[in-house]
């Protein structure tokens, strides 16, 4: 016993500590009020600073293990998320720590709403636990269907294709006339995104972390969505580089892979006069940042390998 408090071993885990969580963690939770109702299952992205969840129907999995017989053939379609249920592994102290949380997403959602980002719901609830409530904060995002944009790939028009096809679109790359619409489809919803976050930069200074594995989405049509809002950054442009509570330089990676979807996807130049990246790409600072990154890696996994090439 420790402090005349419960044992141990009676404790319950804190459901932010855990590496991962399953169905039966979800409905378990004090706020979640129709435990029947959806399947809960485990994200392949749930990370450092999240669980993710998909949210399913009951009839979808059934579907998923069991199979549909569609015109005589059994087949196995995955299930598909109606929403994505997201619980972000923060401990806040105070009410207002959340709160301010609470107000660095919508911040992002006033920008990139409701083209570049997965809709977001995100809401504060009590979180009981072993006769104690704490602030958690959640949110149930929407689904978004499409292909991992990262901005360190190529990005060129066979990239692009590439992308497109696995999402199961044949007529582009085989027809000219279509895959160029689209193509310049692509390259104007890039402008838009390119130019809402440097929007949020310059006027809210906030950015969200666009260097992320996956963090990015391109869809069908064309259009590009961030879907991870969990680590949203100060801008400052003094010359002291921001980590984040991990250690991340998030914000000068994500301003370094703003830079490469704007060269990439619409192959130009990076303007020399433009104040955030004159700043923010200044190849000292980005030196200086290629350091910090790698101490972070080190710091999560020492035995894992460099994860990205070098900023170019």
């Amino acid at each position: 016993m420790i402090g005349g408090g419960k044992a141990l071993s009676d404790m319950t885990e804190d459901i932010r500590d855990k590496p991962n969580l399953d169905h039966t963690d979800i409905i378990g939770l004090n706020f979640i009020r129709e435990p029947a109702k959806y399947f809960y299952r485990r994200h392949y992205r749930t990370g450092l600073r999240s669980h993710i969840m998909e949210v399913l129907s009951y009839e979808s999995v059934r579907n998923e293990k069991q199979g549909l017989v569609i015109d005589g053939l059994r087949r196995y379609a995955r299930a598909e998320p109606l929403k994505m249920l997201r619980i972000f592994r923060t401990k806040f102290r105070t009410f207002e720590e959340a709160r301010e949380e609470l107000r660095r997403v919508r911040t992002i959602q006033t920008y990139l709403a409701p083209d570049h980002i997965a809709r977001p719901e995100e809401f504060l609830v009590d979180y009981a636990r072993d006769g104690r409530r704490e602030v958690l904060l959640c949110g149930l995002q929407e689904y978004v269907r499409g292909e991992i944009l990262e901005p360190w790939s190529r990005l060129d028009r066979n990239h692009l294709i590439t992308l497109v096809r696995r999402m199961g679109v044949e007529k582009i790359g085989d027809s000219d006339s279509i895959t160029n619409e689209w193509i310049k489809r692509v390259r104007k919803k890039a402008e838009n995104f390119i130019r809402e976050v440097k929007h949020m930069i310059m006027k809210a200074h906030f950015v969200p972390d666009l260097a992320g594995v996956g963090n990015l989405i391109l869809t069908q049509s064309g259009d590009i969505k961030l879907v991870d809002i969990n680590n949203i950054s100060n801008v400052s442009f003094d010359p002291v580089i921001i980590l984040d509570d991990r250690g991340y330089p998030v914000c000068d990676k994500s301003i370094q892979a703003l830079s490469l979807l704007e060269r990439k996807l619409l192959g130009v130049s990076v303007p020399g006069d433009d104040r955030i990246y004159k700043i923010f790409l200044d190849p000292k600072r980005t030196r200086e940042v290629k350091t910090a990154e790698e101490k972070f890696f080190i710091s999560v996994d020492p035995t894992l390998s460099y994860p990205r090439p070098s900023f170019e």
